[in-house]
Formats: structure tokens, C-alpha cells, sequence
């Protein structure tokens, strides 16, 4: 099935970069694509077999340059997928292979492989945690599992499990993590017990002290069409900064958790915050849109819900 180029992030990494040179895909004769600038200059050679749909001189966005394909030519290696550029023309890396695509953004960070080896990269191409492990999963409330010695089971179903060998858990400096006792403060991941792997400083701390305010709305207007019913406490909201400004993003993020702190929600609860924290935006969609415009919407919303399905069993508080 053919995507649109660009589409397959699961988290929206946006471009927040100044004025730069303008850069475009464009195709070959023979159905290569390669990447020009503004003045017709190559930057990348035409030299990709690209499996979305683009079209020529489509303009490229984003902090990197992304190849959905293969290189004429190169033989694709196991859990490989396309080829990551800077905007000069330099390979950075080639992403992990996930869901018919290249790897999805979770918590400002992507998997990508070299030697065989899988690692994380922000969004720039930075390598935040270099390639070591067999498998690693995606980054989830501060933490990612990782294995050696490890493959895919030997099966013919379209989703396929990784097993064998030595199994870990890492935080985001790439450090192997040891259970610990059950605390108030512990995360629970498959029966195990890790410490709180966020720290903030104080800026930071206000900052999320503004969503912690809007818990209860919040929380209401995502649990309004969900069943069966919730308590008050089952209903709250985990608010995380789980990337800081960079190069290219002059935003803290910050992502939404339900109760059990391991299931990062929907793209409608993604939250910037400019690096002065005066301007808070909701990511809706691709769209980042001032916060009271995106509660006003989501409140509107949730009230035409309520008055659609009166029995719902987890109702907004007035």
C-alpha cells in the first residue's frame, strides 16, 4: 500500500526552523529521486526508489531529508528502512524498520539501526543513544526494553513477536535499569517495578503545574466516550516533558498519560511550550493551534457528545 511521503509519524515531528535554504525532491529520468535546491543546485543525487507518492519538485519539510525506499543499487539489511540526510546532503542514518515503514518519533526520539544494531537519534539525526542492542522498543514514559541475542519468531502472521535470549530495560541515557521495590513514586512495566525516570527543574516544574491545574478538564474531555465507567482517580492525567528546545525546536513537549502511565494518548494531547513558557500550543494534527483555541474546540466537542449519548458513563463535571 503506498503512503504519502512524510505521513508515518505517529507523534507529529513538526518544522520550527528559520528562514533556510529552500530544498525539493526531484525525479530522474529513469524514476530516481534526489533532492535540489532553490537554484536547480544537486544537494543528493538521484539515486532512491521511493515507495510514497511524491511528486517532482515537491518541497521537503522537516528537520532532515527522508528517502522512503531503497538506494539503486544497495541491498536492504535486516530491520532497515530508507535513508535519513541532513539538509547539506550528508547520510545520517538508516531508520528501524516498523509497521510497513520507518520507525515512528515516540518521546522526541526514533530507533535506527547500524551494523545490525539498533540505537535512537532525535530529531536532527543526533544519535541520543548509540546502536548496541538486537531489538529495542520505542521510548515509553521514560523508558524503552531492550534484548541481545534476540530475533523475530519463526512465523507466517503479519505481526511477529521478538524472543530469545537477555531481556533489559533502559532509560534515556541509554542506561540498563534495575527493578526496584514497589514506592508511590515506582512505574509498574510487566509486573516489575523502575523509578520515576523524569527530573525537572523548576521552570520546568511550572510549566507542568500548568497542566496539572487543567487535570480534571482535561482528563474529562478525553475520558467522556470511554467505557465502562472510571473513578476519579482512574480518570487522571500524567502530564511528562519529554523533550527540551533544540536546534530546530524551541519548544519543551509535553505528553499525556493515562492512569497506568505506559500508554502515551492521543496526538490531541501533545502540548508545546516556548522556551520563555508564555505561549502554549495543543498539536492538533499536524496543526499546532494556542491552547485556549484547542480546549474551546475540544470542550464544544465533548458537550455535543454528552448531548448525543446521555448514558455515557464518564461525564464532564460543570
Amino acid at each position: 500500500m503506498k503512503k504519502k511521503l512524510l505521513a508515518i509519524l505517529l507523534i507529529p515531528i513538526l518544522s520550527f526552523s528559520q528562514k533556510k535554504e529552500v530544498l525539493k525532491y526531484f525525479i530522474s529520468k529513469d524514476n530516481l529521486v534526489g533532492v535540489k535546491n532553490q537554484n536547480g543546485k544537486i544537494i543528493i543525487p538521484a539515486q532512491f526508489k521511493i515507495f510514497s507518492e511524491i511528486e517532482d519538485g515537491e518541497l521537503i519539510e522537516g528537520e532532515t531529508i527522508y528517502f522512503d525506499g531503497d538506494k539503486n543499487g544497495e541491498k536492504r539489511q535486516k530491520n532497515e528502512w530508507g535513508y535519513v540526510y541532513d539538509k547539506k546532503g550528508n547520510f545520517l542514518y538508516r531508520p528501524f524498520f516498523y509497521d510497513n515503514g520507518a520507525d515512528y518519533f515516540s518521546e522526541g526520539v526514533r530507533r535506527f539501526v547500524k551494523n545490525g544494531k539498533v540505537g535512537f537519534v532525535d530529531r536532527n539525526g543526533i544519535v541520543v543513544i548509540k546502536s548496541e542492542h538486537d531489538f529495542v522498543s520505542p521510548f515509553n514514559y521514560g523508558y524503552a526494553e531492550f534484548c541481545d541475542g534476540c530475533d523475530w519468531e519463526k512465523t507466517e502472521d503479519e505481526h511477529k513477536a521478538m524472543v530469545g535470549r537477555t531481556w533489559g530495560m533502559m532509560n534515556y541515557r541509554g542506561e540498563m535499569v534495575q527493578p526496584i521495590s514497589k514506592s508511590e513514586d515506582a512505574i509498574e512495566i510487566e509486573g516489575e517495578y523502575y523509578p520515576y525516570p523524569f527530573n525537572y527543574d523548576n521552570k520546568e516544574k511550572m510549566i507542568l503545574q500548568f497542566f496539572e491545574k487543567q487535570n480534571k478538564v482535561l482528563s474529562g474531555i478525553y475520558y467522556v466516550n470511554h467505557y465502562p465507567e472510571l473513578s476519579e482517580n482512574e480518570k487522571r492525567l500524567f502530564f511528562e516533558i519529554v523533550e527540551r528546545p533544540k536546534e530546530n525546536f524551541p519548544y519543551y513537549q509535553v505528553n499525556t498519560y493515562d492512569y497506568g502511565k505506559r500508554s502515551g494518548l492521543s496526538s490531541d494531547f501533545i502540548f508545546l511550550i516556548s522556551e520563555d513558557g508564555k505561549n502554549i500550543f495543543a498539536l492538533d494534527g499536524n496543526t499546532k493551534k494556542p491552547f485556549g483555541q484547542w480546549l474551546k474546540k475540544e470542550m464544544k466537542e465533548t458537550e455535543n457528545f454528552q448531548k448525543e449519548h446521555p448514558d455515557n458513563p464518564n461525564k464532564v463535571s460543570k
